[in-house]
């Protein structure tokens, strides 16, 4: 199917795109389009180990002066802008070499769905988990990233039903936050989110509340209008009710699992484990909105019950029942290996079965020789 998105946010369309338009024109022609996606997807992979190397339970922040060094914090502003440039060209590129091809949507969306947790998760080192005076509890964080993964679902969900994907406003202004809050950081030291700003409040709580103000009243009520005038238009994809709510049926299932998980479990895992513990959703994550995006693309049904949903109710089941014990923390650290390990694995045996019946290379525009 023909790739259509649209994109109506103003610093998207006025400010951005004008400076997109500006950096693509150095990119050498001879250079695959999916390398640029690739590369963004690295640097923001590098810059979250970096962060979890100085910060593993996000307490490196909470102390003044932080313990994080300012230099990788002005790294995270250069990598999360970098990445956020790569992302914003790879498209235009691909135009611009005539290499648009299925491969390519798939692999950028698959890898966003994947580095939408990852900024997630590294901009938690910033305002640090809350230590009595300041910071976020770990389940504020919890919720906090279920929101946005929510958001980013709801856009490919609707892609799914109405074959366009309109992009959310919430990325371009999320990915400038972040820049700006890396260099705040860096510019202040951690000390800035420490103290009251406005009428008592912090920084990360007029955040916090940006984020679900702009979830749940912005993209989530124009998701569903999308929808909705795309029923009046007679557009839909899925004529019935039941195939066109069937993509949302795991990612719900897997949220209610953690859920059960986060709240009931005997050795409080999440307060325990913060930083594995929420790697691992947002992998869980991934896995199930990558095989919605590929239903999507090949006008396919996505099976009701996704594989990972099994053995996730079977850890939850054996944590929260008290089965595993002082072994629950071990069982989340080797559950969340296995499970990342997984998706790797599937990502690259979809890239390599799409390269080969494309006859594509994935980092080349060369063409691959017919056998």
């Amino acid at each position: 199917s023909q790739y259509s998105a649209v994109d109506t946010n103003p610093l998207s369309v006025y400010i951005m795109q004008p400076i997109w338009n500006k950096i693509i024109k150095i990119v050498p022609l001879w250079i695959a389009p999916n390398l640029l996606t690739f590369s963004g997807f690295v640097m923001i992979l590098v810059n979250y180990f970096l962060i979890s190397f100085y910060d593993w339970d996000y307490t490196a922040s909470g102390t003044s002066p932080g313990l994080v060094p300012t230099w990788v914090w002005l790294f995270s502003a250069f990598t999360t802008f970098c990445a956020y440039a790569l992302d914003s060209i790879d498209g235009k590129h691909a135009r611009r070499t005539q290499s648009s091809t299925p491969l390519g949507e798939l692999f950028d969306h698959g890898l966003d769905s994947w580095a939408t947790s990852i900024f997630v998760l590294s901009f938690f080192s910033v305002c640090s988990r809350d230590n009595g005076k300041t910071g976020v509890s770990v389940y504020t964080m919890y919720i906090y990233l279920s929101i946005v993964l929510f958001n980013f679902m709801c856009s490919h969900w609707e892609k799914y039903n109405t074959g366009v994907l309109f992009l959310p406003w919430g990325y371009d202004i999320s990915q400038v936050v972040l820049i700006a809050a890396y260099l705040l950081t860096g510019a202040l030291g951690v000390e800035v989110w420490q103290k009251p700003f406005l009428f008592g409040y912090y920084i990360t709580d007029a955040l916090v509340i940006l984020l679900i103000g702009f979830s749940l009243f912005l993209s989530f009520p124009q998701t569903l209008y999308n929808i909705h005038r795309a029923h009046l238009k007679k557009t839909l994809k899925n004529n019935s009710l039941y195939e066109g709510l069937l993509p949302l049926v795991s990612p719900l299932l897997l949220f209610v699992l953690l859920t059960v998980w986060v709240v009931l479990s005997p050795g409080n895992i999440l307060a325990k484990q913060p930083r594995l513990f929420l790697w691992m959703v947002g992998v869980a994550f991934s896995n199930v909105i990558c095989k919605v995006i590929i239903c999507q693309m090949s006008s396919t049904q996505p099976e009701l019950f996704h594989w990972f949903l099994f053995p996730l109710a079977l850890v939850v089941y054996a944590a929260i029942s008290g089965l595993l014990g002082w072994t629950e923390e071990a069982v989340l650290a080797v559950f969340t290996v296995l499970v990342t390990a997984a998706h790797v694995h599937y990502g690259v045996c979809v890239g390599k079965q799409l390269s080969e019946h494309l006859n594509i290379y994935i980092f080349s525009l060369k063409k691959r020789v017919q056998e």
